[in-house]
Parts: C-alpha cells; structure tokens; sequence
C-alpha cells in the first residue's frame, strides 16, 4: 500500500476505457475526442464526516440518517466510476463501549465497502474516541493509519493527524479534540515522501490544515511548510469543520468539504467526485451541500 506503484484493473471499466480509446484513434468525431478527454481524467470519491451510529439525532447531526445518505453515494458512484474512494474522517461517531463502538463500524463499513474496492481511510478524532487506532483500522482492513500511493502519474498522500501535543496518539478517550497534531515521525516520513517523488501530488487530511482555530492541527505551518517545499502539491482535502470552505495558501488549494452527518433528509447530504486531468487541472463536482470547484494547474 505504501508508495506502491499502479494497480492494473482489469474487466468492464478497464475493457471499456481501453474501447474509448481505440474508437478515439480511429475517429476525429467531436463525439469520440470528447469520450477519450474524459477517459483520460482520474475520477475519485470524496466524503467526509458520516458519523454514523444507532443513536437519535442530536442538534443538527443525524446519525442514523448516514446510511440512506450513503445509498445515494453508492448509486451516484455506480454511474460515475471513480478509480477509487477516500473517507475523510469522523466514519462513526462515539458509543459508550468498544463492543457498541465496532458494531457502528461494521454496519457502516459494510454499506461503504460496497462502494468500490479501492479505498481509503482518513482517520477522524471521532474514530478512535472509544476504539484504538489498530482497532479501527482492523475494522476496514487498512494497514496504516498515514502512507502514500501512486494512480494514474499522480501521488496520493492520506495523513494522521490524531496525536496529542506530547505524541501519544489518540485512543480510548485519552485527548481533547482540539489538540491534533502531526508528530516529528510522521513529518519527518512526509518530507522524504514527498522528496522522493516527481509527480503532481494531492493530500487527504481530516483536521484542518490551513486554519489556527479549534479544528486546525497545532502545527499546522509547519505541515503546511513540508508541503510547499515538494513543490509538487496541487491540493489538500479536509473535514473535521463540517463546512464548505476553500483557503489557497502557499500556491495550494486547501478544499474542506461538507460533512454528510449535518441535517435531515436527501436535500441535506454531500459528497465529491473529484476529477483529476493528466496535466493536474482539478474539478471538484459537489452534490447535494457540496459547492463546486475548478482549479488549473499553474506551471
């Protein structure tokens, strides 16, 4: 999973993609150019902050809502094909117990696995307030809490951001939320990481990373910096904050996305399906609460 190389899909949508092209090679319709320019986009998945939990509803957040929420996801998704899906923190919300705690994992995972078979985990304060974090990643079957991948010529980065300011990182209720922190280990992995790669780079995260308030990490400009040195960092997509939000610092698109949990009904969801163009122009295509964006690689 770490800083491997291209999975090579095979089947209906790698069949199909390959058909796309060929038809584009042997016809200058404007039909077929249009089919081979979208072909060549990496699409991806985006949510963040389901909540999920057998609960009632408390303030704005709607907890058992999640699932149906998620079923738009699916069918949406089953159209749209993205080459992979990124949960961006906060999948359950707390329980009183462990046991309580892995059921809520179970019953969501199981709706959010069916989605597609390539996917990734941010992890969220919520996700290990009553579980460890080999607890959780053991419940979705991911190995790390923070590594990168390759797809399609482009870096992927997923962060954790669930330490305490001493280091210790977050579990069984033993931190405040509002200290999040990405330790010297884990900065010290991401500078060679992104030193070690040539290609256009997009990072996950789910505390903030572009504000100083409660739902930034502490160390925020000094992450921020490791970033900017890569040169090679196009985005960063958050949650945590529960809003639309959008922040360029540094020549970097910081991208919060809209929580799924927050109001009732279909009318209240949000998700993205992020579009990604071999020469690093991002569209970021919002549903329901989601905005909408477009940015241009600048050379």
């Amino acid at each position: 999973m770490t800083n491997g190389t291209d999975h090579i899909h095979t089947g209906r949508r790698a069949f199909l993609k390959n058909g796309t092209l060929v038809l584009a090679a042997t016809s200058l319709s404007s039909g077929m150019l249009f089919a081979a320019d979208k072909a060549s986009r990496l699409r991806v998945g985006l949510v963040t902050d389901l909540h999920y939990a057998d609960k009632a509803p408390a303030g704005t957040r709607h907890y058992r809502e999640t699932l149906d929420k998620l079923e738009a996801v699916a069918n949406q998704f089953e159209q749209d094909e993205p080459a992979f899906l990124v949960e961006l923190g906060d999948l359950i919300d707390a329980a009183d117990s462990v046991d309580v705690e892995q059921s809520y994992l179970r019953t969501i995972n199981r709706e959010f696995s069916a989605i597609c078979k390539d996917r990734h985990y941010v992890l969220g304060n919520h996700c290990v307030d009553t579980l460890k974090k080999d607890e959780f990643l053991g419940g979705v079957e991911q190995e790390k809490s923070y590594y990168s991948f390759d797809r399609s010529g482009f870096h992927f980065v997923v962060l954790d951001s669930c330490f305490r300011g001493d280091g210790e990182p977050y579990g069984r209720r033993n931190f405040k939320w509002t200290d999040a922190n990405v330790p010297a280990a884990e900065l010290e992995w991401l500078n060679a990481d992104l030193q070690a790669t040539s290609k256009q780079v997009i990072v996950f995260a789910h505390q903030r990373l572009d504000v100083s308030n409660s739902h930034g990490v502490k160390n925020n400009e000094t992450v921020r910096a490791v970033l900017e040195s890569s040169g090679n960092v196009l985005a960063v997509f958050q949650g945590h904050s529960h809003q639309n939000d959008l922040k360029t610092i540094g020549g970097i698109n910081y991208c919060t996305l809209v929580a799924m949990v927050e109001g009732s009904g279909a009318e209240n969801n949000g998700y993205s399906l992020v579009e990604i163009d071999p020469e690093g122009t991002i569209q970021v295509k919002g549903f329901q609460k989601q905005r909408h964006y477009r940015w241009e690689r600048k050379a």
